[in-house]
């Protein structure tokens, strides 16, 4: 399961993390979110050379912000905690892990 992200513990676990880390900025009214969702659960659990994490837009504003999300679902790669890659929309379960690697 992805680990849920707010603004409390976003630095310790994307900002600090020594892996690479996959954000998923999403809401709950989202449709296309909710069909990414599971493909997001799936690469969280097969994956252990990096992070996977969910950003409830509408909880986390100010991380929505902070990073320009205009349109979600938002998938951000962070390594080092710098942005390296972001891709917008629903993408397959390859393409998506292609972004990490």
């Amino acid at each position: 399961m992805a680990l849920v992200v707010t603004n409390e513990n976003f630095e310790a676990e994307v900002i600090n993390s020594t892996q690479p880390v996959l954000v998923d900025f999403w809401a709950t009214w989202c449709g296309p979110c909710k069909m990414l969702a599971p493909t997001i659960d799936e690469i969280s659990k097969e994956n252990t050379d990096f992070k996977v994490c969910k950003v409830d837009i509408d909880q986390n504003p100010e991380l929505a912000q902070r990073f320009g999300i205009m349109s979600i679902p938002t998938l951000v790669v962070l390594k080092n905690g710098e942005e390296v890659t972001r891709s917008v929309g629903v993408k397959q379960k390859e393409e998506i892990i292609k972004m990490v690697k």
